[in-house]
C-alpha cells in the first residue's frame, strides 16, 4: 500500500485556498474514486488522467485508487486538479520520485494525450504559492500570467512527461521570467481628439487626480462618451500591488492579461441592460461583476437613467466601502470594488433640454420623472456634476486649427497631484477617512463660512459636506497648494450642479 501527497489550489472568489491531494493505492478491485466535495468536472478527471497516463507510456495501477481532495468542505471545480491527481498516482505507484513533492504546488488540466491545458485563476494561485515558499508548476499557456508575481518561482510545462522528467531530476524545467519593460505603443485615443469642452476636461482632470466620481449631463453628440473613454489616458499607472489585485480579478474571470499593459488601470463600460448580478457579481459559485473588474480603474455607465433603478441602487454600498460581499447558501465571498464611477445622461427624455434650437418639447413633469430614476442617495455619492453642452461651430473650427492639449500633458499634472495626496495620506483624496479629513482638509474662517452657506442653501447632506472637502483638497493639490483656499472650495461647490437644481 502506498500514499502520496501533492499540493494544489482551489478557487474561492479571488483567493486560492490550499488543497492537499492525497492519493492512496491499496489492494482490491481496480477502481478510481475521488472524494472531497468534487463537482462534475473534477469527477470526470479520472477518465482524463487514466488516458493521459496510458498515452504517456506510464502504467495505470490495476488496484484500488482513492483520491482525497482536502479540506473536504471546500468546493472543487474545473479541470485544474488533473495534474496533481496524475502526479499523485505516479508517486504512489513509485513511477516518479516523491521525495521532493512537498516543495511544489501544481495546477493544470490534462488532455487525453498528456498535454497541459491552461486553466483560469492562475494569478491568485501564484500569489499564494509564493507566500507558501513553494515552486509552482503551471501549463505553458499560463506562464506569463503566473510570473506577474515578481518573486514567484514558476515552472511552465507543456506536457505531463516534462513535469515527470523534472521531478525525476532527469531534465529540469527552466523557471519562467517576466517579459521585460512595458508597452510603449501610442494610445489609440487622446484628449486632444475632443474639441472644446474645456470645463468638462477640467473636471476630468480633477476627477483623475483624486479618483472622484463624476456625472456628465448633456445632449447627444456633445462628446460625453469620448471624454469617458479617454479618462484612462490621463490616469497614473497602477502600483505593482494595485495591478496584482486588479489582475487577480481578471484572472478568475477568464479575461486575458496583457503582460505589457497589466499596470494600466482597467476600464469597464457595461450596457444599460446589464442585470444586478452582472454588475456586482453572483452565480451559484460567485464570480466577479463589472464593479470588481473595474477595481482600481474606471466604471463607465452611459445613459445612466436607462439602467434599472434596482441595478443602480446596488452600487451604493461598494461606492462607500470599496468591496462587495456575495452571499450564497454554501459560501460567502468578498470581491474588491474600489472603482471610479463615471456616468453620462441626457438632461431630459428627448435629450435636448436647453438646446438653443428649441427642439425640446418635454414637460416639466417628464423631466422630473426622468431624473427621478436616479435616487438622491446615489447622486449624493457622486462628487462632480458637470454640463457637457453643444459647442458652437466656430469653437469647434478654431480648436481644430489651433490644436488641443494632449493627454500626456494632462497626465503629468494628474500624477503630480496624486503623488502629493499619496505622500500625505497614502491614498487618493476620494478615499481618505473622516479622521483624515479633519487633519488634511482644514478651512480658514472664510472657507468655513462659505461652506456653511452652501450647506444651508443647497440642503446638502453630511456625506456631501465631506465629499466637497475632499474635492477641494484635490483642486488644491492640482494648484500645488498646501492649504485649501476659497477659490478651491468655490470650484468644488460649483460642481454640485444637481444639488443646485434639485
Amino acid at each position: 500500500m502506498s500514499l502520496a501527497i501533492v499540493y494544489s489550489r482551489a478557487r474561492q472568489g479571488i483567493h486560492a485556498p490550499l488543497v492537499t491531494v492525497e492519493v492512496h493505492i491499496s489492494n482490491g478491485l481496480p477502481s478510481l474514486s475521488i472524494v472531497g466535495l468534487p463537482e462534475a468536472a473534477v469527477k470526470e478527471s479520472k477518465d482524463r488522467v487514466r488516458s493521459a497516463l496510458l498515452n504517456s507510456r506510464f502504467e495505470f495501477p490495476k488496484q484500488r485508487i482513492t483520491v482525497n481532495l482536502a479540506p473536504a468542505d471546500l468546493p472543487k471545480e474545473g479541470g485544474r486538479f488533473d495534474l496533481p491527481i496524475a502526479l499523485g498516482i505516479l508517486a504512489a505507484s513509485k513511477q516518479i520520485k516523491a521525495d521532493r513533492l512537498d516543495q511544489y504546488e501544481c495546477i493544470g488540466e490534462l488532455s487525453l494525450g498528456g498535454e497541459l491545458r491552461t486553466v483560469q485563476g492562475v494569478l491568485p494561485v501564484s500569489i499564494q504559492a509564493r507566500q507558501a515558499q513553494r515552486q509552482l508548476i503551471v501549463p505553458s499557456g499560463n506562464e506569463q500570467e503566473a510570473v506577474l508575481v515578481g518573486d514567484a518561482r514558476v515552472l511552465p510545462s507543456a506536457h505531463l512527461l516534462q513535469v515527470c522528467a523534472h521531478l525525476n531530476e532527469q531534465q529540469p524545467i527552466t523557471p519562467a521570467s517576466r517579459l521585460a519593460g512595458e508597452s510603449t505603443d501610442m494610445e489609440a485615443v487622446d484628449f486632444a481628439d475632443v474639441h472644446g469642452q474645456y470645463q468638462a476636461k477640467r473636471t476630468f482632470e480633477v476627477a483623475a487626480a483624486g479618483m472622484h466620481n463624476l456625472l456628465m449631463l448633456g445632449p447627444p453628440g456633445t462628446g460625453k462618451s469620448m471624454l469617458a473613454v479617454r479618462l484612462p489616458t490621463i490616469l497614473p499607472r497602477l502600483s505593482e500591488q494595485q495591478a496584482l489585485e486588479s489582475a487577480a480579478v481578471a484572472s478568475v474571470s477568464a479575461i486575458p492579461l496583457d503582460p505589457k499593459n497589466w499596470r494600466k488601470p482597467p476600464f469597464r463600460a457595461p450596457h444599460h441592460t446589464a442585470s444586478a448580478p452582472a454588475l456586482v457579481g453572483g452565480g451559484s459559485n460567485p464570480k466577479p461583476g463589472e464593479i470588481s473588474l473595474a477595481h482600481h480603474g474606471t466604471l463607465f455607465l452611459d445613459e445612466l437613467p436607462e439602467f434599472d433603478r434596482k441595478v443602480l441602487e446596488v452600487l451604493r454600498e461598494p461606492l462607500e466601502t470599496g468591496q462587495i460581499t456575495i452571499s450564497r447558501a454554501a459560501q460567502q465571498v468578498d470581491f474588491p470594488a474600489r472603482f471610479q464611477l463615471i456616468a453620462a445622461m441626457n438632461p431630459c427624455p428627448c435629450g435636448y433640454l436647453g438646446d438653443p434650437s428649441g427642439r425640446c418639447h418635454c414637460t416639466v413633469e417628464q423631466v422630473h420623472r426622468y431624473r427621478a430614476r436616479l435616487s438622491g442617495p446615489l447622486l449624493d455619492r457622486i462628487d462632480i456634476h458637470v454640463d457637457v453642452p453643444r459647442i458652437p461651430l466656430e469653437v469647434l473650427r478654431n480648436s481644430q486649427s489651433n490644436g488641443e492639449e494632449k493627454s500626456a500633458a494632462i497626465q503629468a499634472r494628474v500624477v503630480k497631484a496624486r503623488d502629493r495626496a499619496l505622500a500625505r495620506s497614502g491614498q487618493p483624496n476620494a478615499a481618505i477617512t473622516p479622521a483624515q479629513i479633519k487633519t488634511f482638509c482644514r478651512l480658514d474662517a472664510t472657507g468655513n463660512e462659505l461652506l456653511e452657506q452652501a450647506m444651508n442653501q443647497l440642503g446638502l447632506s453630511h456625506r456631501a459636506y465631506h465629499r466637497i472637502l475632499k474635492l477641494a483638497r484635490t483642486i488644491a493639490d492640482l494648484a500645488a497648494s498646501d492649504d485649501i483656499e476659497v477659490p478651491h472650495l468655490s470650484e468644488a461647490i460649483a460642481y454640485r450642479k444637481l444639488d443646485r437644481t434639485a
